[in-house]
């Protein structure tokens, strides 16, 4: 039974092998989907039942297209240098004129000066050619904060631009860079380089072209749309050559244009770029709790200045963890901080904290309330002399018994510093009238109650009797507000004066002295 089993199979398989490479007589469809009968069928097939099945004729040459000749042929392998990746997404025009040379030699020149900036500027180049990649931007774009900054995100200019993208803080503020007392992020190499690249593809958009856009970026957007303006009105060209703008904008992307032929032929200038790996220098690390900003560099193992260069939007002591939850480490060093800061046992994660001023208070009450000294206070809250803090203004702290909590995200996001001018105080002393207390006396010197309740040793719900001596610390150069009685008394004796004033004899023409009149 077996083998006629195996006798069944084996002549099904020839006859399913015989079917599979006959060629239909119809005009049914084959494998390639030509009809056999179809008039566009004309390439013959094999009719042998034992040869492969293929298409006839031998193959034929492609179209010689043009359009082929220009395609360049890419690696599928990326280039293990990352200036190699930035050459390769150059795609602004070449700006060729006597700046771009000038600005060639100037660099060229310093070598000093140029191994500084690319070095810093190795740790960043990197997220930034990602992000223009991702926006399909041209790469020369990354080299921008060569001109503007030299790479160094805590550069401040003359005019208040901060950051190595070098925002105003007004323009901060219009691409959503929070700016307030615990963090800058126009010094933020995430969110200023977001910022930055959101506002060069607004002002392309507007302008269409990128040099304009450049220009834009330095001189203003309204600047550039008025000289095109009156370009158009004198019948000039409105081109960036063409453009009557001031020298620092003439120069900008001459600048720019120097750099780029640097980078494209380093050699050609004598100039020797540092090796910068085409892979990630930094990542981002989520933290949940305050924390110290050396603890936490000693946790990731990195120089306290490497940590603060990745991180220079946190201006004080402490990072927030309500205010920016995330810090930015070296590649190989977040996975080391992560085990360590989950490891740690050595105490306070974070020695400081904010404290708001209930009162407006001179450094020195201020200090003494929160138990530092002044020196150190002025110090961490940059409070310059003679000058008191305002009611309401945000302080760092030492952290104590009584202030022991991380900073809440309404005060790390909203907190503030206000300062006004220190004064100095006279003691004085005033009668106290009829039916006043210290509710009444301190709405009438413009003082705080406790503050007055303190100088008198009273409490706030203290009434004083009348004629009682009320002691007063009054501005110097302000005279205490009299009472209604006194106010009234001196109304009296200016009406005396008056009325006396009046009977006085007028002086006539005939009284006064004749002028003398020198003769000619």
């Amino acid at each position: 039974m077996k083998q006629l089993f195996y006798v069944l199979t084996l002549l099904s398989s020839l006859w399913l092998a015989g079917c599979a490479t006959s060629v239909p007589a119809d005009n049914t469809s084959t494998a390639s989907g030509i009809s056999a009968g179809s008039k566009t069928a004309s390439v013959p097939y094999a009719t042998d039942s034992s040869a492969a099945v293929y298409p006839g004729g031998g193959l034929k040459p492609l179209a010689n297209d043009p359009a082929l000749r220009s395609r360049t042929v890419q690696s599928l392998l990326p280039p293990a240098d990352l200036w190699e990746r930035v050459r390769r997404g150059f795609a602004m025009p070449d700006l060729d004129n006597d700046l771009v040379s000038e600005r060639e030699l100037w660099y060229s020149s310093r070598p000093d000066y140029v191994a500084r900036m690319t070095e810093r500027g190795s740790k960043y180049l990197f997220y930034i050619v990602e992000e223009l990649e991702r926006r399909d931007m041209p790469s020369e774009l990354a080299l921008l904060p060569f001109i503007e900054s030299a790479f160094n995100p805590q550069a401040v200019s003359s005019a208040k631009a901060a950051g190595m993208w070098q925002f105003m803080p007004a323009t901060g503020k219009y691409f959503d860079l929070t700016q307030n007392m615990f963090r800058d992020d126009r010094r933020d190499v995430i969110e200023s380089t977001r910022a930055a690249l959101d506002y060069m593809q607004k002002l392309y958009r507007m302008f269409g072209d990128w040099h304009l856009a450049l220009a834009a970026y330095n001189w203003g957007e309204g600047s550039v749309q008025r000289a095109i303006k009156k370009a158009k009105q004198t019948g000039t060209g409105t081109s960036y050559d063409d453009l009557v703008m001031p020298m620092e904008t003439r120069l900008y992307v001459p600048k720019l244009q120097a750099v780029k032929n640097i980078v494209a032929n380093p050699e050609s200038f004598r100039v020797t770029l540092p090796e910068i790996g085409n892979h990630p220098y930094f990542q981002s690390v989520e933290i949940e709790r305050d924390i110290d900003v050396a603890l936490a560099a000693e946790l990731a193992e990195v120089p306290l200045d490497d940590f603060r260069a990745l991180n220079p939007s946190a201006n004080k002591p402490v990072l927030l963890a309500a205010s920016n939850s995330q810090i930015l480490l070296p590649w190989d060093n977040a996975e080391r901080f992560q085990n360590k800061l989950a490891a740690y046992t050595g105490g306070r994660l974070a020695n400081w904290t904010a404290w708001v001023a209930p009162t407006t208070l001179s450094p020195e009450e201020a200090a003494r309330r929160v138990g530092m000294s002044e020196t150190e206070l002025r110090s961490v809250n940059k409070i310059p002399p003679r000058m008191r803090v305002r009611a309401g203004s945000t302080l760092l702290v030492r952290r104590s018994a009584s202030l022991n909590n991380d900073v809440t995200e309404h005060v790390a996001n909203n907190g503030f510093l206000t300062l006004a001018p220190d004064v100095v105080l006279r003691k004085t002393v005033v009668k106290a009238g009829k039916r006043d207390n210290v509710a009444s006396m301190a709405r009438r010197f413009s003082v705080s109650a406790q503050v007055l309740a303190d100088w008198n040793k009273v409490s706030t719900s203290a009434t004083f009797k009348r004629g009682q001596s009320v002691v007063l610390y009054l501005p110097a150069k302000a005279r205490p507000v009299r009472s209604a009685k006194a106010r009234s008394k001196m109304a009296v004796a200016k009406t005396a004066i008056a009325k006396t004033a009046k009977r006085a004899p007028a002086r006539t023409a005939a009284t006064k002295k004749p002028v003398k009149v020198a003769r000619q």
